[in-house]
């Protein structure tokens, strides 16, 4: 089991299909990942905003999975330590005050400019673009890594989808590195 360990910020939970490799990847121990009730919260309920279709029971029962399969990934009783984060946005104080309670290596957002490195370096955290997290741990253990892409595909029922229009569903997720990265690999995926 990795000792790395990733926070990953609601922005990053949002798209289902970035969500899913993000899990797989933690679940199969290649990194350890760590989240709270509020990025949770924060995820659904955006998601509920923009998906209509979607109800607030079917999140809830991916929460509770998430939380299930996932080894000690949730974090609590970091409260106390938002009043005394400074970032850009203060609504963004609860992501580090988890991962700092999580002790957490880094942080996995889109939003890196709400994630100063002057201040985070004090905490020893880093905020990192998933994609750029996602060809690290590619390079980590490139078989483990391509097998999680594949179950991740296989999984994928509605519709099912060729490894063809994976990679350009995981290219629309901004994940364009990844795809490179991965992409070579396609007998695999």
């Amino acid at each position: 089991m990795s000792n790395f360990t990733a926070f990953l910020d609601a922005c990053v939970l949002y798209s289902g299909p970035l969500r899913d490799l993000l899990l797989e990847l933690a679940v199969t121990d290649l990194y350890h990942a760590k989240w709270s009730d509020e990025v949770l919260e924060e995820w659904i309920n955006k998601l509920l905003e923009n998906r209509p279709d979607l109800t607030r029971a079917q999140l809830d029962r991916t929460r509770a999975l998430m939380n299930l399969h996932v080894r000690d990934a949730l974090v609590k009783d970091f409260q106390s330590l938002v009043d005394i984060l400074e970032l850009p946005d203060k609504h963004d104080r609860h992501v580090l005050a988890a991962a700092i309670k999580g002790r957490a290596d880094l942080i996995v957002t889109f939003n890196l400019k709400d994630f100063p490195p002057n201040e985070l370096e004090r905490w020893e955290i880093e905020a990192q673009h998933p994609d750029e997290f996602l060809v690290h741990q590619f390079h980590l253990n490139e078989p483990k890594f391509l097998e999680v892409v594949r179950t991740v595909r296989l999984r994928l029922s509605n519709p099912k989808m060729s490894v063809v229009d994976y990679l350009d569903m995981l290219r629309t997720q901004g994940l364009l590195a990844t795809v490179r990265a991965i992409e070579p690999f396609d007998q695999f995926i």
